[in-house]
C-alpha cells in the first residue's frame, strides 16, 4: 500500500521548506526583533513630532498673548483719542474749524501714504 506525505516515521517538512523548528523559531525570533525595532523607531519619531508641536504651540500662545496686550494697549489710546475728539467737537465754534481742517489734512495724509505705498509696491 503506498503512503502519501511522509513515510512512516518521517516527521513532516515545517512550513520553512525543510527547515528544523529551532531554526524556525530563530528566523520567526529574528523577524519579531527587527519588526520591534522598527516599532520603536516610529514610536521615537512620533514622540519627538508630538514634542515639536508642543513646543510650536507654546510659542504660538505667548506670541498670542502678547498680541492680546497690545490690542488693550491700543483700545486704551484710542478711548482717550475718542473721548478728547468728543470733546473738542462739543466745544465752540473755533474749535470746530480746527477739528474740520486737521480732519481733512488727515484725511489727505492718509491718500497720499496710500499712493506712495501702492507706487512702491508695484
Amino acid at each position: 500500500m503506498e503512503q502519501r506525505g511522509s513515510q512512516a516515521g518521517e516527521h513532516p517538512p515545517a512550513a520553512g521548506g525543510g527547515q528544523s523548528p529551532s531554526t524556525m523559531e530563530d528566523l520567526l525570533d529574528v523577524e519579531n526583533k527587527r519588526m520591534a525595532d522598527s516599532l520603536a523607531n516610529k514610536v521615537t519619531r512620533l514622540k519627538s513630532l508630538a514634542l515639536d508641536i508642543d513646543k510650536d504651540a507654546e510659542e504660538q500662545n505667548q506670541y498670542l498673548d502678547g498680541m492680546d496686550t497690545d490690542f488693550l494697549s491700543v483700545t486704551g489710546l484710542l478711548t482717550g483719542s475718542v473721548k478728547r475728539f468728543s470733546t473738542m467737537a462739543r466745544s465752540g465754534r473755533d474749535n470746530r474749524r480746527l477739528l474740520c481742517a486737521v480732519s481733512v489734512a488727515l484725511i489727505l495724509i492718509f491718500f497720499i501714504l496710500y499712493y506712495l505705498v501702492s507706487r512702491a509696491g508695484s
